[in-house]
């Protein structure tokens, strides 16, 4: 059985080697030129090598960068609002030439894959940072990451090695093949995509109630690769996102996927990159809330939602679940936006991932209408380790 959704491009890219060709490579590499991989920068050769950055084969290009920051598009006109390129120093940059095969290390100089150059090209930095982040606050953690990333940018098709892709990423499958071959399985057509980086709050559920009652099933699909050093850890997220799906939601319309991205804290850019991806997972609509993506005051409140009118009606082969912020109404009794709600702000509880990381980092637990005790817990365990790890000033 098969389904509907076809990934961007029109099939899943798949640019991990076989054992021989990767026998090969570990022979030769000690010989090439090598690039190391800052940890975003692995995260994103992770997708690269397994088509969830479906079109791409590899890092950008000059034309397609410029393109993506200015037009939120490919240079041949595919929709994509995020470069996916990889940084190098000047001193670098003179050391490659077009058509060259290069070695690709992580930072330990461990061996990943390679690259071949097909060019070298000057970052444009404010151009991008402008074009993609909206600012150029080295504030803003996105800003802040390019300014410290290597100035010239190299290009070219990577090959990367089975040893970088384990079979499971925080205990949960990660490959879109794997997740659009369960799909199938389930014979689902309709499957909404949710995002997240923070534990699921009691405003989460509310969205996730809502949208399964529309869809056959629900990809709950958390980032797990690098993040802001006040975000939650995934492996601490992941023990939250098990408690509450196993015990609160039917198993038989929920999967539990990882996505081994970078977050970029690009708000609306980034929902539509987020957007994508989950298309080549096999999604067919993507839930887009409250400042998707957004950190600090950097985008409005629905900027995230209203970027997606600016594309076709179908051109980015995923649609689109809009949500206003929900609050527990202490009127309705529950959970409701202002749509369902005759209630004022008096009767509300407002529930966010910022609201909870707050009262965790306090050692206060959070009341149950905003996560459930069950979760409480388990964050509870972390901040208190966290406290107690901390030096004393």
């Amino acid at each position: 059985m098969s389904i509907p959704q076809s990934p961007v491009g029109g099939r899943l890219v798949d640019r991990v080697l076989n054992p021989q060709q990767a026998a090969a490579l570990q022979l030769s590499a000690d010989s090439l030129y090598s690039i190391r991989l800052a940890p975003s920068d692995v995260w994103d050769l992770k997708l690269l090598a397994v088509g969830g950055y479906s079109p791409l084969t590899g890092f950008q290009g000059e034309a397609d960068y410029l393109s993506v920051i200015r037009r939120g598009r490919l240079a041949d006109g595919t929709p994509w609002t995020v470069p996916v390129t990889l940084g190098v120093d000047e001193a670098q940059a003179r050391e490659l030439t077009p058509g060259a095969l290069v070695a690709l290390r992580d930072q330990e100089r461990n061996l990943l894959g390679s690259l071949t150059v097909r060019e070298v090209f000057a970052r444009r930095l404010d151009d991008e940072a402008r074009g993609v982040f909206q600012t150029l606050e080295d504030a803003h953690p996105g800003v802040a990451r390019i300014r410290r990333a290597g100035q010239w940018l190299v290009a070219g098709e990577v090959s990367v090695l089975p040893a970088l892709l384990p079979s499971h990423e925080q205990g949960l499958i990660y490959r879109p093949a794997e997740v659009r071959a369960e799909i199938a399985r389930r014979g689902w057509r309709t499957v909404v995509a949710f995002q997240t980086r923070n534990p699921i709050h009691r405003a989460h559920e509310y969205l996730l109630r809502t949208a399964l009652e529309t869809a056959d099933g629900l990809l709950v699909h958390p980032l797990v690769g690098e993040t802001k050093g006040d975000d939650v850890p995934a492996e601490v997220r992941v023990r939250c996102y098990r408690a509450l799906l196993e015990k609160h939601f039917p198993p038989e319309r929920i999967i539990l996927a990882a996505l081994p991205a970078p977050m970029r804290y690009a708000g609306p850019k980034e929902a539509i990159h987020h957007a994508l991806i989950r298309r080549n997972y096999g999604a067919s609509h993507f839930i887009v809330g409250r400042d998707h993506a957004g950190v600090g005051n950097y985008y409005g409140t629905y900027d995230a939602q209203r970027i997606f009118e600016t594309y076709a009606p179908g051109e980015l082969g995923i649609a689109t679940l809009n949500f206003e912020h929900s609050f527990w109404c202490k009127g309705v009794g529950g959970f409701a936006t202002t749509k369902t709600s005759p209630f004022g702000p008096e009767h509300r509880i407002q529930v966010s991932g910022t609201r909870l990381r707050e009262l965790l980092a306090k050692g206060e637990f959070p009341p149950p209408e905003i996560v459930r005790p069950e979760l409480a817990a388990i964050l509870m365990e972390h901040y208190q380790s966290v406290r107690e790890q901390a030096p004393v000033a």
